[in-house]
């Protein structure tokens, strides 16, 4: 009698689900078990307060303990953890350098050091925290009316209600100001129509605000819009490689009605996004940061458990260079990210520093992350010790809230008085 070929598989083991990952791979431990700090080489605790040390310690603890043991199981199911949306709660760092109205009022400094804890635990968390914070709810904050920051403000800082925020277009990405969303004037609003494209939490948010081009006046207006109002879908977008816990979406717009009292008074042109953009470019730069505190931390706590050739790969020469190249790059762009900070509490930053901020510091952790993958070898491509995730998770960081090109464009238009992002182009006569 001939044993059919899919049973004798069965017979083999093929098949069966994969082993857990301390059983397949007792040498080194999983990232579902956070490693100890050791990023910290220039003690850069001693540039903050005992507050943003508390605050340190506390979102740490929060995160390693309530977001670590799931984050591999939900960015490779592409999902959201909804159900740790209360436990993000209890940070209390939504709508973070918003005074009153139910908000922290931290310090950007304060601001930034909860990013960087939260990326460096799982980056995708920390985009859903700053699009809520630091987009949507920082909108709300700067440019929009009392009355408005009394109605959506409190809820939001308890993240009771989620927020999303909508600029990017299919056809306008770095070309933002050419946004082709439109907002006409109607008896008691306005009827929006249009699309937008990548926006984070726009799957479930219940609060989106959507920038659009006045039809009468041809300027960039901003508007607060509802989950479920008619003519509003928002669809996820499929096969990211990075951030893919994020649910970002495409927003399809026709003829949504906004009544008047939810058209954000304070913008009345697309300079007025500038406001908001300094902050957020600030906190953005803050992502890279983290995760590469966490990768540096990981990689760390691997070379010393993993042997090979009868000793810890933490004693080969070449890893402990590429270790201290990262464990370099992690010191710089902390400090960087500080001054930042700094500058931006004095009121002394500019658009242009915080454009090169944000590209140099995502530039730095893309080599810091790539040398990350490299010292783990084969596990380097593996989700569970957090490398390969972080190695992904970097791509869309990169390229969001302005691509490393053109925030370089920002800085090098401010430093020579020369604008270069828009290309000239003749047109040949016939």
């Amino acid at each position: 009698m001939t044993v059919s070929s899919s049973s004798s598989s069965k017979k083999q083991g093929v098949g069966l689900p994969a082993l857990d990952v301390s059983l397949a791979f007792p040498q080194a431990t999983a990232a579902s078990v956070f490693p100890p700090t050791a990023w910290d080489y220039y003690l850069s605790d001693d540039l903050l307060t005992p507050e943003e040390q508390a605050l340190r310690k506390r979102i740490r603890d929060v995160m390693e303990t309530e977001i670590a043991p799931v984050m591999t199981e939900y960015w490779e199911k592409a999902e959201f953890p909804y159900h740790l949306i209360p436990k993000l709660a209890t940070l209390k760092v939504a709508g973070s350098s918003i005074k009153g109205y139910g908000c922290p009022g931290l310090s950007i400094t304060a601001s930034a050091i909860a990013t960087a804890e939260i990326a460096r635990v799982d980056a995708s968390c920390s985009t859903f925290i700053l699009v809520h914070s630091s987009l949507a709810m920082l909108t709300i904050g700067l440019l929009g009316s009392e009355e408005q920051k009394e109605k959506y403000l409190p809820s939001m800082a308890d993240l009771r209600l989620i927020g999303c925020w909508g600029l990017t277009e299919p056809d306008n990405g770095s070309d933002a100001s050419a946004l082709k969303t439109t907002a006409t004037k109607v008896a008691g609003g306005w009827l929006i129509n249009g699309q937008k494209r990548w926006i984070g939490n726009s799957t479930f948010a219940d609060v989106l605000v959507i920038f659009a081009k006045n039809t009468t006046t041809k300027q960039v207006n901003a508007f607060i819009l509802k989950k479920g109002s008619p003519g509003l879908s928002a669809t996820k977008i499929e096969n990211k490689i990075g951030l893919r816990m994020v649910q970002n979406g495409d927003i399809i717009m026709k003829d949504v009605f906004v009544p008047d009292e939810d058209r954000l008074p304070g913008v009345n042109s697309f300079q007025d996004t500038n406001k908001v953009l300094a902050a957020s470019r600030v906190m953005v730069a803050w992502q890279p940061i983290g995760i590469c505190m966490g990768v540096y931390d990981m990689c760390l706590r691997y070379l010393k458990e993993r042997k090979q050739f009868g000793a810890p790969l933490a004693a080969l020469q070449l890893n402990q260079e590429k270790l201290v190249r990262m464990l370099g790059n992690v010191q710089a762009m902390f400090l960087v990210g500080w001054r930042l900070c700094k500058l931006y509490e004095s009121e002394k930053m500019t658009i242009g520093q915080a454009g090169m901020g944000k590209a140099w510091i995502s530039l730095r952790a893309r080599e810091t992350v790539a040398l990350g993958r490299e010292l783990l070898g084969g596990n380097g491509i593996l989700a569970d010790f957090l490398v390969a995730k972080a190695f992904c998770d970097i791509e869309p960081i990169y390229t969001y809230e302005g691509t490393y090109d053109i925030n370089c464009l920002v800085t090098g238009r401010e430093v020579t008085g020369i604008a270069s992002i828009k290309p000239v182009i003749k047109h040949s006569r016939m």
